[in-house]
This record gives C-alpha cells, sequence and structure tokens, in this order.
C-alpha cells in the first residue's frame, strides 16, 4: 500500500511539472516557501506542496497565493500526440478525403467542426505534399499539415495554434 501512495504522489507531482503551472509559475505555497532555489528537489517539493494542499487551485479562483488565470498556459515539452500509431489509417483517410481518422487530426489541431470538410478537402488535394514518400515520419506529416492549412485563408487560423 505504501508503494502505490508513494508512486502515485510521485505521479502526481510530475504531472505538475511538465509544463508551466496553472495559475502561473508564481502560484501557490510550493513557489513561495521554495522562491529563488534551482533544481528538481525545490521544483518537485513546490509542486508536491502545492498539489497536496489544494493552495494554487483555492489561489486561481480567489485571485490570492501569487495566482492569477488571465495568461495563456504553456507547454515546452514534445507534444504527447503520437500521430504514429495512426499514420497508415491518416493516409488512407487523406487520401480519400474524409474518415475517422482525418477527423480525429483535425479535432486534435483545433480545426472548428465548420471548418472540418473544408480541412478534409485541402489535404486531401495536398495529399502528395504532406505524405511526400512511403516513409515519411509523424513529424513530417505534421509538420507538412501545418504547412499546408496555413497556405489556406480559411485554415491558416488553425495552424498558429497547433
Amino acid at each position: 500500500m505504501k508503494r502505490i501512495l508513494i508512486g502515485t504522489l510521485f505521479a502526481a507531482a510530475s504531472l505538475n511539472a511538465m509544463a508551466e503551472a496553472p495559475g502561473g509559475p508564481d502560484c501557490g505555497w510550493g513557489n513561495m516557501l521554495f522562491e529563488g532555489q534551482r533544481g528538481i528537489a525545490p521544483h518537485f517539493l513546490a509542486s508536491t506542496t502545492n498539489g497536496t494542499t489544494g493552495n494554487a487551485t483555492f489561489g486561481m479562483t480567489s485571485g490570492t497565493n501569487g495566482c492569477a488565470t488571465n495568461g495563456a498556459l504553456t507547454y515546452g515539452g514534445k507534444s504527447m500526440l503520437k500521430l504514429g500509431a495512426m499514420l497508415d489509417e491518416l493516409s488512407e483517410d487523406m487520401a480519400k478525403g474524409q474518415g475517422e481518422a482525418l477527423t480525429t487530426y483535425a479535432v486534435l489541431l483545433g480545426v472548428e467542426p465548420q471548418d472540418r470538410a473544408h480541412f478534409a478537402a485541402v489535404t486531401h488535394s495536398h495529399f502528395q505534399d504532406i505524405f511526400s514518400r512511403a516513409d515519411v515520419t509523424a513529424d513530417e506529416v505534421h509538420s507538412a499539415t501545418l504547412a499546408v492549412i496555413k497556405a489556406d485563408a480559411r485554415l491558416a487560423k488553425y495552424a498558429t495554434q497547433a
């Protein structure tokens, strides 16, 4: 039981450390207690303090504890989306101009429902640009897709969000 509790604690703390903290980088008692310190230990302890006491959540709703919700959340890591897992299905759907994988990809890119048919048509017409060779990687497909939609007046707004 003790191992499960410790494992859960580590998992929860690591989730908090993956992106800028909700409420901002100065949010919560943990940040106050370990202010100015560097390294994994102070970051881990600050994250754990904020997560276990719930003070960051309280601070965001009340505007206290150095927390704010008016800034945009950021993430500096690599995308958790594993496009490679659905690359074959996506290529088939894009070649046809419709399908579940293509719709899923549109949703993940933030394409609004009213623009998804247009997204399907545009990516279908640029299939050779997006899937330029047989051994194309997921990152290359994603970059090429963003380039294609960036060039389309209606879809360009989604290229900046992704």
